[in-house]
């Protein structure tokens, strides 16, 4: 049964039309242990039937196997998703610990033509800078990004991971329809000085990871004793030891909301982020990822969740109570670039 209900929002001033609410691919190639390509497949499929439309990748995931997975299903429905994808991170298969950055020019331009080759499309809806090379002056990336798009390879701009200068001196060279950064209960640092940017120019936030990589979800409580090899959430310091074991209880009045509205843990987390767009007055699209059917439409009830005052006051202190950072490495992050 086809259910197509999902609300629309434009993701910034001159961005693309999507659900409001995306999905996350990259667990379907790459980063969470062995996927299921039929499991995989029906998940995409379920979304679209629930009015998702924007489906989010990057050429990092899996060294572009993901791009490739995607694609049938892209070609499937191309004038109906909104397609977006990145550029700048190279991670290798086999350590997902290595990351390269590189944000130069003949980069690029090789990078957005083998992401359309691997996806198989003649333009891509929403390319993203993946990270920042603090090498590159800014400016000399976003104006290649913006030759692309004079060049009808690529409709409109994202950045991932930048700070509030970052994302006015971007903005200055060509729009930006969107910001991706960590966005959730646990995780709400881009609040102070990101949001208000993103606010002030009109663009969309696309939170990803909005359901704490799962484990706002309480799907695992310890990932280095639960979850497979080749999981890279086993080397996140929230997610192990002591650490974990402090979060894990900080899942308490998440579940209260949630009993009280008969939903999930992770239909209440989701809900959250979709009221920070009336909180902060901006376009927020989150992306959660999952590979499984169901999830999707457990994840995609929660856009219609509503929670009142009273539980977003109970959930309010979460954030500053968790222990450990998002990244064992957060230079990989714009959180140390942030002023």
């Amino acid at each position: 049964m086809t259910d197509r209900t999902m609300p629309s929002v434009r993701l910034g001033e001159t961005g693309p039309e999507t659900g409001v609410q995306g999905l996350g691919c990259m667990g379907m190639s790459f980063g969470y242990g062995p996927a299921d390509a039929e499991q995989s497949r029906a998940a995409l499929e379920r979304a679209f039937d629930m009015g998702v439309t924007l489906y989010d990748t990057a050429d990092a995931y899996g060294a572009g196997d993901n791009e490739r997975f995607l694609a049938p299903f892209f070609k499937a429905h191309r004038d109906e998703v909104v397609i977006a994808t990145k550029f700048a991170l190279s991670i290798p298969p086999d350590d997902p610990s290595r990351r390269t950055i590189r944000n130069d020019a003949p980069y690029i331009r090789q990078a957005v033509e083998d992401s359309l080759k691997r996806l198989d499309v003649d333009v891509i809806d929403l390319y993203y800078m993946h990270r920042r090379d603090v090498n590159v002056p800014l400016e000399e990336t976003v104006g290649v990004m913006a030759d692309l798009v004079r060049e009808g390879k690529v409709k409109h701009l994202g950045l991932s991971e930048v700070t509030a200068g970052e994302l006015r001196t971007a903005h200055a060279v060509h729009p930006i329809a969107a910001v991706q950064s960590e966005w959730s209960l646990f995780s709400r640092d881009i609040e102070a000085q990101v949001v208000p940017a993103a606010r002030e120019l009109g663009v969309g936030l696309v939170p990803y990871s909005p359901l704490g990589r799962g484990f706002l979800t309480g799907a695992f409580t310890d990932a280095a004793k639960e979850l497979t090899d080749g999981d890279f959430r086993r080397s996140q310091p929230r997610f192990t030891g002591d650490n974990a074991t402090a979060n894990a209880a900080l899942l308490e009045p998440v579940r209260r909301v949630a009993e009280a509205h008969g939903a999930t843990l992770g239909q209440v987390a989701l809900a959250w982020v979709h009221q920070r767009a009336a909180v902060h007055g901006l376009p927020v699209v989150p992306i959660p990822g999952t590979r499984k059917a169901e999830r999707v439409t457990e994840n995609a009830g929660a856009a219609h969740l509503v929670l009142t005052e009273e539980e977003l006051a109970l959930l309010e202190p979460i954030a500053a109570r968790v222990a450990g950072d998002r990244y064992a490495d957060m230079t990989f992050t714009s959180a140390g670039r942030e002023q």
